[in-house]
């Protein structure tokens, strides 16, 4: 075993999984307690900024799930994903990710607007 991961085991920590979404992050960790039963924490993670310290934050939510409640808590989730799927439309994530990049597109764009082009004309011109 490598000497991070015995020290990654020793803290608790067994695997980590990071998902980008949006504007969030979730992070998938196993841990370990002491008896080195496993369970699982899932972290919701969103950057803040706080106006009074003009400052970038990130504020987090913790979900601590254990082996026991795995099946329940799989079956509650599948049944209420599910139940939105069947009564609403799911956006596709590739619309979604070019949508982002229209919408940076568009504010590179109007950046840029402001070019005349009466500035590009060359001086050199002998016509």
């Amino acid at each position: 075993m490598e000497e991070n991961e015995k020290k990654d085991r020793e803290r608790g920590e067994i695997f980590s999984k990071a998902v980008r979404a949006g504007k969030r992050t979730y992070f998938f960790d196993v841990k370990a307690t002491i008896s080195d039963e496993y369970y699982l924490t899932i972290t919701e993670s969103k950057r803040r900024f706080n106006n009074d310290q003009g400052k970038f934050f990130y504020e987090k939510h913790k979900l601590f799930l254990y082996k026991e409640d795995f099946q329940k808590f799989t079956e509650g989730l599948t049944e209420v994903i599910d139940y939105i799927k069947s009564e609403q439309a799911m956006p596709d994530p590739r619309e979604e990710s070019s949508l982002d990049s229209l919408q940076e597109e568009s504010t590179i764009q109007k950046k840029h607007s402001d070019i005349r082009f009466e500035d590009l004309s060359s001086d050199t011109d002998d016509d």
